[in-house]
């Protein structure tokens, strides 16, 4: 693994000297000593890291058993089991006691309305969490308890999750933006025994009734025999404890408070937050769980459409998540650090909760959009807080780009040193973008590949240490080892492209799927026997870089979120109209992907632009928004082989109009090709 020295595509872009000198990993040299370390002697080379942290107990056997192939018997990875610890300790009490940082910020809360903010300290923080870790004692929750979330970004989101921690209970956060069906679900799969959510939340200009909403799921769950006994409430509208603050050059931010908003309540089950806080004890002692004791459940989507519950575990989750944000952004305590995603998503629980906690970090919380109520509002939060370093979504990049220059040189981001991506793949233009106009030709960007299933950074440079190449991931963080795989399973050397796999586990790889093991061996073992399968295809260039190059499962990446084709296609069909559908994945010029689905009606049904609406409305009234198809087309037949299958290749060929079809050999009824062509959607391609 030699130092490029030139990029294939182009200029090969490196760290200013002056980043250099205070980095943790200042040069390349030092990253391959590091990589090889934390290869040759991993119990050796995380054990170092482990003992920043607190741990009751330690591990008496040994650091790391696992293995990786189905036919030697059942897939498991454990990482210091019989070591105990809490995370929520580790990241609070520690930094307040030990660490001497409760005066510190932790997050400075940004709301929807410019103007609405709130700060709070490690030690007020702490204070709150063992609060509301005590409220949930009292509701009875317990260890290994199951607690739903569904919250917006807001300070309560981020002790909820910390309180079920503190007490060994399992959180399980849903995005504030699905719908009631995917929250009940979700409650449903995973047994949750309280629901924690807010009355509701402006997105921009519009309000999210979501108490309401999360009514209407837990209905649903009383329906199929599984009652909440419980639901917290916070008070977001119309709260008082705001600190209005009227920026510069803005009018002071609009109060909507709805104090007259009616608030759907059943007494019988639903109790206020503020109430229960109120005389809750200050005091909570953790309960010290043992190392491979599950953490959180997150829910991603399935290749079958029925969402995953993904499982992470306390002691390895925690000390891959402090060590890659520490190293991956090169942390320093006097930074200030700003993640634009959801807690709802695993970014937001990795890399805006737990890593930078860990490391006693001032993040930014942020609950609005990036274009409201301008298109300059997070460069004016980036000077504002005087954000140093800064993640966001390639999504947002190429949306903001649109704008052009003005925006973001109306600030000028001299508190910027490093920027990051997260979520997709970045293309070279958006990259260069970002890296000229945003960061001033100044700040490296560390494009990171990662998945809820890896829990942390897998694939990522540097900020001092490694050369970058527009659009590339570059090489793998500590103790990650990939190989590229054709289709028949060999490993593929030198420049190459194929299955992107991992040959061996790092602490936070995810331990199994809830309440299905057998679908978490299926679902990333099984096609090749001692590896984990991504489902991303991956290529590699002479000088070693690897390259994302999109999934290769029936999978969609829809502005850095995966969607479920089947998923898509189940809730489609259960329009009345709709006798079968298939859906594929389309270009977009924000989002990366987009839906593009082919339906068959049923005999007599008319294709009309009033059932286009009603299939979108359906999807997002059973996903959620971020799954509204941006084309619907009508599909009298679709392309299947002799034995049934339906040929998603060819559809997705349709979809971009792409005539080059390569073999169809094997297709029932080549006819349907030429209709599925008149009758394609205008896309623009």
């Amino acid at each position: 693994m030699a130092v490029p020295e030139c990029a294939p595509q182009g200029e090969l872009y490196r760290a200013a000297p002056d980043l250099c000198q205070a980095a943790h990993v200042p040069t390349f040299q030092c990253y391959q000593e590091l990589y090889h370390r934390s290869l040759e002697d991993p119990a050796d080379f995380w054990g170092d890291i482990a003992k920043e942290f607190y741990w009751k107990t330690h591990c008496s056997g040994p650091f790391l058993q696992y293995n990786f192939d189905l036919t030697k018997g059942k897939i498991y990875v454990e990482y210091m089991k019989g070591a105990s610890t809490n995370i929520c300790y580790n990241i609070l009490d520690r930094n307040v006691e030990k660490n001497k940082l409760g005066e510190k910020i932790a997050f400075f809360w940004e709301g929807n309305e410019p103007g609405n903010t709130m700060k709070i300290t490690y030690s007020e923080l702490l204070l709150k969490v063992c609060q509301f870790a005590n409220v949930l004692r009292e509701q009875g929750v317990k260890k290994g308890d199951r607690i739903s979330i569904y919250m917006p970004m807001i300070i309560e989101l981020v002790v909820a999750m910390l309180a079920c921690a503190r007490i060994g209970a399992i959180h399980s956060i849903v995005f504030a933006g699905f719908s009631a069906d995917s929250l009940c679900e979700r409650i449903l799969d995973s047994r949750c025994c309280l629901l924690i959510t807010a009355d509701g939340f402006y997105r921009g200009d519009k309000l999210i009734s979501l108490k309401q909403i999360a009514n209407e799921a837990l209905q649903k769950c009383k329906e199929k025999c599984f009652p909440v006994k419980r639901c917290i409430v916070v008070k977001h509208l119309g709260r008082e404890d705001y600190t209005f603050k009227e920026a510069s050059n803005q009018s002071p931010p609009s109060k909507r408070m709805h104090l007259d908003t009616q608030v759907p309540w059943n007494a019988d089950v639903d109790l206020w937050w503020h109430e229960l806080m109120r005389d809750a004890s200050k005091e909570c002692a953790p309960e010290w769980c043992d190392s491979e004791d599950e953490l959180f459940i997150l829910y991603t989507s399935g290749s079958t459409g029925k969402p995953k519950g993904v499982v992470h575990t306390v002691g390895g989750y925690m000390i891959f998540t402090a060590a890659t944000f520490k190293y991956v952004f090169d942390y320093h305590p006097e930074d200030v650090y700003w993640c634009t995603a959801d807690i709802g998503w695993i970014t937001g629980h990795s890399y805006l909760t737990y890593g930078p906690l860990a490391n006693g970090a001032t993040s930014v919380l942020f609950e609005g959009l990036p274009l409201y109520p301008g298109v300059s509002r997070l460069w004016q939060i980036i000077d504002k807080y005087q954000v140093t370093k800064f993640y966001t979504a390639p999504t947002v990049i190429r949306l903001l780009m649109k704008f052009g220059e003005k925006p973001v040189k109306k600030y000028n981001r001299q508190s910027l040193k490093v920027l990051g991506t997260v979520g997709e793949p970045i293309n070279p233009e958006a990259w260069l973008w970002y890296y000229n106009l945003v960061g001033n030709k100044k700040c490296p960007i560390v494009d990171t590949f990662w998945q809820t299933e890896t829990g942390g950074h897998v694939l990522t440079p540097l900020p001092a240490a490694t050369p970058m190449k527009p659009g590339s991931a570059t090489f793998p963080f500590f103790g990650v080892v990939p190989a590229i795989l054709d289709e028949f399973g060999e490993e593929l050397e030198g420049e190459a492209e194929g299955y992107l796999v991992f040959k061996q586990p790092w602490p936070s790889i995810m331990r199994t799927v809830y309440g299905n093991h057998e679908r978490f061996e299926t679902t990333y073992f099984k096609k090749f026997p001692g590896y984990y399968v991504t489902g991303d295809g991956c290529k590699r260039d002479k000088d070693g870089y690897y390259w994302i190059t999109g999934r290769i499962d029936d999978m969609l990446n829809v502005s850095g979120h995966l969607l479920s084709t089947a998923e898509v296609e189940s809730a489609l069909v259960e329009h009345a109209a709709v006798a079968e559908a298939a859906v594929v994945s389309h270009p977009h010029p924000v989002k990366g992907e987009c839906l593009y689905c082919f339906v068959t009606l049923r005999d007599g049904q008319e294709f009309n632009a009033s059932l286009t609406e009603e299939l979108k409305k359906l999807v997002r009234r059973k996903i959620g928004p971020i799954a509204t198809p941006d084309y619907i087309q009508n599909a009298p037949g679709l392309p299947k082989t002799r034995s049934g299958k339906i040929m998603r290749r060819i559809l997705r060929k349709i979809a971009k109009n792409d005539q080059e079809l390569g073999d169809i050999s094997t297709l029932a009824d080549p006819a349907v090709i030429t209709q599925l062509f008149s009758n394609r959607c205008q896309t623009g391609l």
